[in-house]
């Protein structure tokens, strides 16, 4: 029961962090418009893919791109909680350090979820004003559109999580998330399909996690796919387990 109470007073605490940072919210959501409005609609003017006007095809990668960017930047609140203390008074309770990751874990999740429902109902309005052509939200899509991102988001948020807990300040932590962040989000065929991929760039594109969960979103908000729904919702969960794990594990040997 001690460590259900800890999971939920971290989450709770991580939430509403969340809600006074207005700032983090709007610049979360500004981004992925930009790219969308500005960088989707210039070349969408011009070309589209399988038949689908450009703008529209990248909606399911900026939704998964909003999503890697804000989850694993989540994880600089741990080195920031490291220096001010907060981590030791949480440890002063009688919960684990696994409660305590899952807990951060939740709370990241939420933050994402939060954004990421903000920018499909942005979708919903773009769409049926014309401003998107050809993108169509419904109740459906949008709930089944929260699970898969729900998935990805714990994954990254794991990732965050993992590396704070083994950097001492916020610009080592920009350093390496910045590394990865950017092939991660290149290589995931959110700007592009990956029907025609040359060869040597294909393996990298299937093993990065990101590439299911755009996959699958564009299947369910579009319609179309390189792997079944299935498939991509099962690489998924097996690289957030293994990612999970990873991290309880990290957490247990992370120094105070």
């Amino acid at each position: 029961m001690n460590n259900i109470n800890g999971i939920l007073a971290i989450w709770y605490r991580e939430y509403k962090v969340f809600l006074r940072e207005r700032s983090r919210v709007i610049s979360s959501i500004i981004s992925p418009l930009l790219w969308l409005l500005i960088f989707g609609g210039g070349l969408g003017s011009s070309i589209s893919v399988s038949g689908i006007n450009y703008q529209t095809f990248i909606f399911p990668g900026i939704l998964a791109q909003s999503v890697l960017f804000s989850s694993v930047f989540f994880g600089v609140y741990i080195v920031w909680d490291r220096k001010i203390d907060f981590l030791k008074e949480v440890l002063v309770a009688p919960i684990s350090r696994t409660s305590m990751f899952i807990g951060k874990v939740i709370g990241g999740a939420t933050d994402s979820l939060i954004q990421s429902l903000i920018l499909l109902l942005l979708g919903l309005v773009l769409g049926s004003t014309k401003i998107i052509p050809g993108l169509h939200l419904n109740f459906f899509s949008i709930s089944i559109s929260l699970i898969i991102l729900l998935i990805t988001t714990s994954f990254f948020v794991s990732v965050g999580l993992i590396i704070g807990s083994r950097m001492e300040s916020p610009e080592g932590f920009q350093l390496i998330s910045s590394f990865l962040l950017f092939p991660v989000f290149f290589l995931s065929g959110a700007l592009f399909s990956i029907d025609k991929l040359p060869g040597w760039l294909a393996p990298f594109t299937f093993i990065d996690p990101l590439t299911y969960a755009v996959d699958a979103l564009r299947k369910v908000i579009l319609g179309v796919s390189h792997f079944p729904l299935f498939f991509d919702g099962g690489m998924l969960l097996v690289f957030t387990i293994v990612i999970i794990t990873a991290g309880i594990y990290a957490f247990e040997k992370m120094k105070i």
